[in-house]
């Protein structure tokens, strides 16, 4: 009777031990799941690469000091059921965060965020430039034409000039250029619709692709933002009485790489498309990249009889006269200016 006691007690001591055990082991793991990570500093870039295991995970963060039990994060994912669905890409773990937080984080795919601005006047060569200086966008389009760009993003019978919109577009590290200028294009297309569908009902252009031109002039023409509707004012009264636009930026864009300095008189005679001193109407395509408000400056000209403008010498805007004589003598009055200031620097 004793020794059936004896290994009654035995049971029921190791019955609790082992509940015990359980206990302590469930609190051990919820801890670890709880417990902020240690870093060094106060966040650490890591990166889960395309086609990574769970155990590759795991291991990758127990080297580089985020966990420190990768056989209990491995155990938690599979528990979890998020075996094989944790999101490659490049993520921004902050010294507060918890294993628990890092599987969340993964599992949503909410990786890191980088930005590149495309800069509103910037001419597709230039955005090219910029865009294959990002260390943080995979380039598959260096030194592709335009043909070929355009062709890549899904737009082949287009011209790039002009079709991207300016702004600052965030993403994750890695993208492709052609998937970043695919949105650009796209986004910059949704906007011009909508302008397109708002426009004044005194618009002489056709199409929205005319507003876009238009818009692009707008926005090489001048760095005051007040005066776009005015100068959209200009050209519109231009279009509406078949005269011709003479916009300097255009036949600066026509001249390419031969534009050095400032235009002279030889140069406003070069027969060119985009030489609207020589050529009726707008040119067959945007001269650089136009902003939204520039966009709705051409399908909003302002009211007016103004029909010249001409740059103030100190920069700060134009000058708009209603007619020739009033022009030429504000030019006049622009080539004093000028001369005013050169012989101010040399003294």
């Amino acid at each position: 009777m004793e020794r059936w006691h004896l290994r009654k007690s035995k049971k029921y001591i190791a019955a609790w031990a082992f509940v015990i055990i359980v206990i302590g082991l469930g609190a051990y793991y919820a801890q670890f799941l709880r417990r902020p990570i240690q870093m060094m500093g106060f966040s650490q870039i890591f990166v889960i690469p395309v086609g990574a295991s769970t155990q590759k995970i795991a291991e990758a963060l127990n080297n580089e000091g985020i966990i420190q039990h990768p056989l209990l994060f491995s155990f938690t994912i599979h528990w979890q059921g998020k075996r094989g669905k944790l999101k490659a890409g490049e993520y921004l773990i902050k010294s507060n965060a918890t294993p628990q937080d890092l599987i969340d984080i993964f599992f949503s795919g909410k990786v890191m965020q980088h930005a590149f601005t495309i800069v509103p006047g910037w001419t597709i060569n230039q955005l090219m430039e910029s865009l294959n200086a990002e260390p943080n966008i995979e380039h598959t389009l260096v030194g592709a034409s335009h043909e070929t760009l355009m062709e890549k993003i899904g737009y082949p019978t287009k011209h790039p000039e002009g079709r991207f919109l300016p702004e600052t577009y965030h993403f994750p590290k890695a993208i492709t250029d052609v998937a970043f200028l695919k949105r650009a294009y796209e986004l910059l297309q949704e906007k011009l619709i909508i302008a397109w569908a708002n426009r004044a009902e005194n618009v002489m252009l056709k199409t929205p692709d005319e507003a876009l031109i238009l818009a692009s002039i707008i926005e090489k023409e001048s760095a005051c933002d007040e005066e776009y509707t005015e100068i959209s004012g200009v050209y519109s009264r231009r279009l509406e009485k078949n005269h011709l636009l003479q916009a300097d930026p255009t036949v600066i864009y026509g001249l390419g790489k031969n534009f050095v300095g400032s235009l002279t008189s030889e140069q406003l005679k070069i027969d060119s498309p985009y030489n609207t001193y020589q050529k009726l109407g707008l040119p067959p395509t945007p001269i650089a990249l136009p902003s939204l408000k520039s966009i709705e400056a051409a399908l909003h000209p302002k009211p007016g009889n103004s029909f010249y403008f001409v740059a103030k010498p100190e920069g700060t805007g134009h000058v708009f006269s209603r007619t020739l004589e009033e022009h030429q003598e504000a030019v006049l009055e622009y080539r004093k200016g000028l001369e005013k200031i050169r012989n101010s620097g040399k003294q």
